[in-house]
């Protein structure tokens, strides 16, 4: 019988107490965020844009400089 009860407590320890532990802090998280005003929201917006923009060039002049390599590697 108190193998069940020591069964049950190491359950508890291991499963059931990280996720409260985890549901707290989550609501902890959601109740101290709070929405961005306008002006953070464009300063966002910009620095994404201009981050896809960037990435964007990189990937095309990778592309570019490639073709040629592997035509001379190929020989097509």
């Amino acid at each position: 019988m108190s193998s069940s009860m020591a069964e049950k407590e190491g359950f508890n320890e291991v499963l059931v107490e990280p996720l409260k532990q985890f549901a707290k802090d989550s609501m902890h998280l959601v109740k101290k965020c709070t929405k961005p005003d306008r002006k953070e929201f464009v300063a966002i917006a910009q620095a994404t844009g201009v981050g896809f923009c960037i990435m964007g060039f990189i990937g095309f002049f990778v592309k570019l400089i490639h073709i040629p390599i592997n035509n001379i590697l190929v020989g097509n």
